[in-house]
């Protein structure tokens, strides 16, 4: 697509969005209503001040009109699909993993059950916890923390560290966070 063709495309779009008119757009803009016509066909040649215009006419910054605007990307993971990762306590659904930048997160669908303790000794990286369902205690040995429904807690996974219920089995999601090598 050229730049024409993207910068027109992005035009339509967010003026569409808005609900405004053609005719609408021109006022705003202070452009000719036959020019905008131009540059949503991909056919003009706008100049910096045109590019401008329309951005402070639809609310947008300037890079949202001129660079290409593609659908966002969907991944979508059944927990059914996924193999269960199982310990003593723990069952473990890596859901998906991402590398950003230097940095490289797993997230998991992590249920632990009652009765039994898991420990680690620890492993580079940070740990992130949400509770979703249950009552868990979680992170350092020697000074764990007790979270319930929609608590979250971060700690470094270098140390040693516990996960145990305090009840009925919990369900969480478990984000690991480590450094790219």
């Amino acid at each position: 697509m050229s730049a024409g063709q993207v910068l027109g495309a992005n035009i339509r779009t967010f003026r569409e969005q808005r609900g405004l008119s053609l005719s609408e757009l021109a006022r705003r803009s202070s452009i000719a209503k036959g020019t905008l016509s131009q540059l949503e066909s991909g056919t003009g040649n706008p100049t910096i001040e045109t590019v401008f215009s329309l951005s402070n006419a639809l609310d947008v910054p300037v890079s949202e009109l001129v660079t290409e605007r593609t659908p966002p990307d969907v991944v979508l993971v059944r927990a059914r699909d996924v193999e269960v990762l199982s310990s003593a306590a723990v069952d473990l659904r890596l859901m998906r993993r991402m590398d950003i930048g230097d940095t490289v997160l797993e997230i998991y669908d992590q249920r632990v059950r009652p009765g039994a303790v898991q420990t680690s000794e620890g492993h580079p990286g940070r740990e992130h916890v949400l509770v979703t369902s249950g009552s868990l205690r979680v992170g350092p040995v020697e000074k764990p923390y007790e979270l319930g429904p929609g608590d979250y807690v971060c700690f470094p996974g270098s140390t040693p560290h516990l996960y145990e219920t305090l009840g009925d089995e919990v369900s969480s999601v478990l984000v690991l966070e480590y450094p790219k090598h």
